[in-house]
């Protein structure tokens, strides 16, 4: 069964935020492996300048380093990637899977962004839109997506093989 990776920065702490987050591990686990792992923020100042930034994004880059799995197909969420829509998300994770990779990581990186040097090893930088959401939410978007995508795929492993064992 296919491992789908979740790395987010930062945890979620309101209850409509979990409830709905809850809602698609839950959805996602009868389609794939799914394992979330909350990264903590690095602490920043009220108004942090952009040096301090820098070295808080550094300092989670090494958290999401230590956390990558191994051989993953790896796709970080962030402003200025690609838009695709939710058809096009699930053809890419179907090309994925078929390239031979047995899991995927996707990371949802902090506040203040992601390190570039996270943003290089990516094979993928997808943006969600060029609208403004609250970070926690992008979470619950990107889970949508995830189990969107999976049940798609499912769908369709489940009648090839039916069709299969027709033959």
């Amino acid at each position: 069964m296919f491992q789908i990776t979740l790395l987010a920065m930062g945890k979620l702490k309101e209850k409509f935020y979990l409830s709905a987050a809850a809602e698609y591990e839950k959805r996602l686990s009868g389609t794939c492996r799914f394992q979330l792992l909350e990264l903590p923020e690095c602490r920043l100042p009220e108004t942090p300048q952009p040096a301090e930034i820098a070295v808080g994004l550094a300092r989670e880059a090494e958290l999401i380093r230590q956390k990558l799995p191994k051989g993953a197909w790896f796709c970080v969420f962030t402003p200025e990637g690609r838009e695709l829509s939710s058809e096009a998300f699930a053809s890419q994770m179907a090309r994925v899977k078929l390239s031979g990779h047995s899991s995927a990581c996707f990371l949802i990186g902090s506040s203040y962004g992601i390190d570039p040097s996270i943003k290089a090893q990516a094979d993928l930088l997808l943006s969600m839109g060029q609208m403004t959401f609250p970070h926690h939410l992008a979470r619950v978007m990107v889970l949508e997506q995830l189990y969107r995508a999976e049940a798609v795929s499912y769908t369709h492993l489940r009648a090839h093989e039916t069709k299969a064992n027709l033959v």
